[in-house]
Parts: C-alpha cells; structure tokens; sequence
C-alpha cells in the first residue's frame, strides 16, 4: 500500500472515531443517570466507567506518539471525569486533537520509530504505524463494549459500522 493510501486511510479512521463517539455519546445521552452510572456486568463496570477508559487511552496513545505523555493518568481505569457532560465535552476535544495530529502525519513519519513506556514499566520502541493502528483498534473494541452495554440499559444502539460512516459522509 502507498504512502498516500495509508495516510488517507489514517485521516479517515481519525475522521470515523470522531463520527462514532459522537453517535455514541448521543445514545448515551439519552439515558436517565440511573442506567448510564449503573454497575453492569463488563470489563469496566459501566457504560460511563469505560467511555472513561477510552478517554483515558486515547490520552495516553496520543502522547505516546507526540511524546508528551499526560502526567496526570495514572491508571488504565482512571475515571478523569464524573459528570456526562464534562466527558463529552472532553471527548469531542479529543477527538478534534486526534484529528489534527493525523492531518499532521507525513510519510516519513509513518516509518520513523518512537520509544514509549507503557503502564507497567516496560519501555518499546516501534515504528508508528503498528502502534496507530492499535490506537483506533483499541476506540473501536471499547465502543463495542459500550454498545452492547447500552443494550442492557435498554437504550438502542447506534449503528457504528465503518461501512455506515463512509456511506453518510461520501
């Protein structure tokens, strides 16, 4: 695959997270507190507890790659906001970071290696396309998560779909 094929296919999965958190939010938005806080049966406790988590490794990925780790994650399961909406709010920040980084990708960085240290201490060195490929893996695995989550609260999930995103926005 060319150069140019792989970073329009990196400009478009940073489009497609900002579409789906959207989508997402805009489900969970539609629940009473009581359905979105309850504890329920998954990795990390609740719908709000694992929009946390992918908050919180979108943060620590997309330092990893501008090599400005945030200091103030200090756990996978760190819950950085209480309130919906302060997360929501937060998210769509992120989610237009994410965006302007990969507009900011070039070729040659594609290629380049990058020496991280993850959550246990163990320092790598990878070039960055592995690793960005993860990232919008992990977002994608998480709100899949949520998804099935929102089905248990009683809320219809939103489509995700890659396949819905290209078709909408074509």
């Amino acid at each position: 695959m060319s150069a140019d094929l792989l970073l329009e296919h990196i400009r478009r999965s940073a489009r497609y997270n900002q579409w789906a958190n959207r989508r997402l939010y805009d489900a969970c938005a539609a629940l009473a507190p009581a359905g979105y806080y309850a504890a329920r049966p998954s990795f990390f406790g609740s719908i709000h507890a694992t929009l946390n988590h992918i908050l919180v490794g979108d943060s620590i990925w997309l330092g990893r790659f501008k090599n400005a780790v945030p200091a103030h994650i200090t756990a996978l399961n760190q819950i950085l906001h209480q309130d919906f909406a302060q997360l929501r709010a937060a998210r769509a920040a992120k989610d237009d970071e994410i965006i302007a980084y990969c507009d900011g990708i070039d070729a040659a960085q594609l290629g380049r290696t990058f020496t991280y240290t993850n959550s246990r201490g163990e320092t790598f060195t990878d070039p960055l396309l592995p690793p960005l490929m993860h990232f919008f893996n992990h977002q994608t695995h998480h709100r899949g998560q949520v998804h099935g989550l929102l089905s248990h609260a009683g809320a219809a999930p939103p489509p995700l779909d890659l396949i819905h995103y290209l078709r909408e926005t074509a």
